[in-house]
């Protein structure tokens, strides 16, 4: 598959450009170098790559080809910067990046106007309920009490304002450029959602707990009771949620780490 969407990326652009593959899980991202000129390439990448460009969140977006299959090629600046590491997570840029993430009315729009459907906790309950179903390798009794917690707290996390969530916050996604600009990648897994989606997996993989009150301030919300308990709840949905996933894919060290995670919230479910 690799070999021929470089041959076709190649057809497309011109013997010129050499093609290579950039990485990554997919397979759908590549660098193509010109002379002193360098794109990051990739296929049927999110369509509104343009509002987050404008924003100044993502690279630059120079264009945007439709292959003869069909399928839409965006090309983007190739950033010259690294990674964040796992410690950098914790500090102000980070906050105040999705903190104007989460407050774009342009990004929401945009995702409004592609149809897209706010995600509901109750339907996320329902889709771990499915999710789970039919599993024998699993906890059953860790599961079943959290899939209990969930219910039973459903109601204090409903009806909370959406956003457009990135439902993705690894560290690996936040890259800082030469020039000190921090972005944020991958945009594929997307929703509109309570923010909690975000700050949960934020603040338990990232910032010590007795740091949430400053890091949250400098994203812009109080801490409060009622914040604390949509966070708890999205990350125990998440952990079970990813859990199950590992599973499936026979990543065993994956899924006993986030078994790990949604065992630490035990106390919880008491």
């Amino acid at each position: 598959m690799c070999k021929k969407w470089v041959s076709e990326l190649e057809h497309a652009l011109g013997s010129e450009w050499v093609i290579s593959p950039a990485g990554g899980t997919t397979g759908e991202a590549f660098l193509a170098e010109n002379q002193n000129e360098k794109l990051f390439l990739k296929r049927n990448s999110s369509p509104f790559l343009a509002v987050l460009s404008a924003e100044g969140i993502v690279p630059k977006l120079v264009w945007t080809k439709r292959l003869e299959n069909g399928d839409v090629i965006t090309a983007q600046k190739w950033l010259e910067g690294r990674v964040l590491g796992k410690r950098e997570m914790k500090e102000d840029k980070v906050a105040k990046l999705l903190s104007k993430i989460h407050h774009s009315s342009e990004i929401l729009h945009l995702f409004m106007r592609m149809g897209k459907m706010p995600l509901e906790p109750s339907n996320l309950l329902v889709r771990l309920i499915n999710q789970y179903r039919g599993h024998d390798q699993v906890d059953h009794a860790l599961i079943a009490h959290a899939l209990e917690y969930l219910h039973k707290h459903l109601d204090q996390v409903r009806r909370q304002e959406k956003v457009v969530c990135h439902s993705d916050i690894n560290h690996e996604n936040w890259l800082l450029g030469e020039d000190d600009h921090l972005y944020l990648i991958d945009w594929d897994q997307a929703v509109i959602a309570d923010p909690a989606i975000d700050l949960s997996m934020l603040l338990y993989q990232y910032v010590p707990r007795e740091q949430w009150q400053t890091w949250l301030s400098k994203y812009g919300v109080e801490f409060d009771h009622q914040l604390h308990m949509r966070i708890q709840w999205y990350m125990i949905a998440l952990s079970l949620s990813y859990y199950i996933w590992y599973l499936e894919k026979g990543e065993i060290d994956n899924a006993l780490k986030w078994k790990n995670r949604l065992s630490q919230h035990k106390l919880a479910f008491c």
